[in-house]
């Protein structure tokens, strides 16, 4: 009876053992048909936003196809669009109608940046329409003279900056700028150009920071387009995590892992001497007061000798136009004060409007930003001095009675203290 039975318990065992193999095998193809399915799906949705995103051909010959008229000149426009000696590499744009690359141009690497129109989103059976472009090019007009193109720069300079002692001189350093060619004239493709150049307030603010190196250099430009020079590390400190990574990693995890990606006490030392220095020369600076409405550290960068760069410029405001803005602003609670990032004004509620001073002097944004960066990995021996001016620092009011004072007394303070460290070392 037990040997009959025993053939019978194998073939069931058997049945059972072929049984959960078929199983496994429809569970593993289900599972790699299904990973086939959404890996598609991904590069295909990765594949058309990089599409959208990144246009360079378009940016490349619209600029040329306008070069190639005469409506527009500039010192890169013969090597981009004849000799092909400037060409564009990674894409970096994060919205369509603003192009950024990584650049080369015989010996320099740098960022181009370029500006187009609207992407035009078409429903299936729609017929495509003209892309739409931002009227740029159309001035100055034919006729016009180099007088009266220096009259429209001084006037767009003064419009943005405010009455200034010297604003002549600056029309003089952005018409030598506009002699792409180097010709000793301003031609009027130049001259539109240029024109197009300084309705873009990154670039002016740009070109006002340059000369005491806080922003990258320009290189070269041509029509809207313009390439910079390249910051080679960035952001100031901490690690650029990919954007699907960014909304799952822990804000608490992402600033301990900044703190890994750091260069040494002493090269930090020399980078935050560096915002320091941008602080104190935009505090009534050779042009008026600027205002820094975004610390964030994706916005600065560093050079191989630990320079300081201020790689979007964007984040800085004429303190004239940020009253002006301010001034327009209705609000209900001060929370509706707010330019940009960090720049912040009270409300007045008896009249439902911002007020137009600043609540922070920029030094006390700074210091914020550079509280952590500094007091980790500091020498013991000046650790306690430090964190003291730092939150001194940081408790700057700019609306008290003596803030101009207070403000070169703690700058000084906190960049004699920091001299004092690296002065000896390489890094200095």
């Amino acid at each position: 009876m037990a040997k009959g039975l025993f053939p019978r318990a194998w073939v069931k065992k058997s049945f059972y053992f072929q049984a959960r193999i078929s199983f496994v095998r429809v569970k593993y193809l289900f599972l790699t048909w299904l990973t086939v399915l959404v890996g598609s799906w991904v590069l295909y949705v990765q594949y058309s936003a990089y599409t959208e995103l990144c246009r360079g051909h378009e940016c490349k010959n619209a600029i040329c196809d306008k070069y190639r008229k005469g409506i527009i000149d500039g010192s890169a426009c013969s090597s981009l669009c004849d000799k092909e000696t400037l060409y564009m590499s990674r894409c970096l744009s994060v919205l369509p109608n603003n192009q950024v690359y990584t650049g080369s141009w015989g010996d320099h690497d740098g960022i181009i940046r370029c500006k187009l129109g609207e992407v035009v989103h078409l429903e299936l059976g729609e017929e495509p329409e003209p892309r739409r472009e931002a009227p740029v090019f159309d001035k100055p007009t034919r006729g016009t003279s180099v007088e009266k193109f220096r009259e429209m720069v001084f006037n767009h300079l003064k419009s943005k900056l405010g009455e200034q002692a010297n604003l002549a001189s600056l029309v003089g350093q952005i018409l030598s700028v506009a002699d792409g060619n180097r010709d000793g004239r301003v031609s009027l493709p130049e001259a539109r150009s240029t024109w197009a150049l300084l309705q873009m307030d990154e670039v002016l603010l740009g070109l006002l920071l340059q000369d005491r190196g806080h922003t990258p250099r320009l290189l070269g430009y041509c029509g809207d387009l313009y390439m910079t020079e390249r910051v080679p590390y960035g952001p100031l400190y901490g690690l650029s995590l990919p954007w699907p990574l960014v909304s799952w990693v822990p804000s608490s995890l992402q600033r301990t892992m900044d703190q890994w990606f750091t260069p040494s006490w002493p090269r930090k030392a020399k980078i935050s001497m560096g915002l320091l220095e941008l602080v104190e020369d935009i505090f009534h600076g050779t042009y008026g007061s600027f205002l820094i409405c975004d610390l964030t550290a994706a916005h600065f960068g560093y050079t191989d000798h630990h320079e300081l760069r201020l790689t979007n410029a964007r984040a800085v405001v004429p303190e004239d136009e940020f009253r002006r803005t301010m001034r327009m602003l209705r609000c209900e609670t001060d929370a509706d004060c707010v330019y940009g990032v960090d720049c912040r004004t009270s409300c007045n509620l008896s009249e439902k409007r911002c007020r137009e001073e600043p609540v922070q002097p920029n030094l006390a944004k700074a210091c914020g930003a550079l509280k952590d960066y500094l007091l980790r990995g500091a020498p013991s021996a000046m650790r306690e001095e430090l964190e003291r001016q730092l939150y001194a620092c940081m408790a700057l009011k700019a609306n008290a009675g003596q803030m101009n004072m207070e403000h070169s007394l703690i700058l000084n303070n906190l960049k004699a203290l920091l001299w004092k460290q690296i002065s000896h070392t390489k890094d200095s």
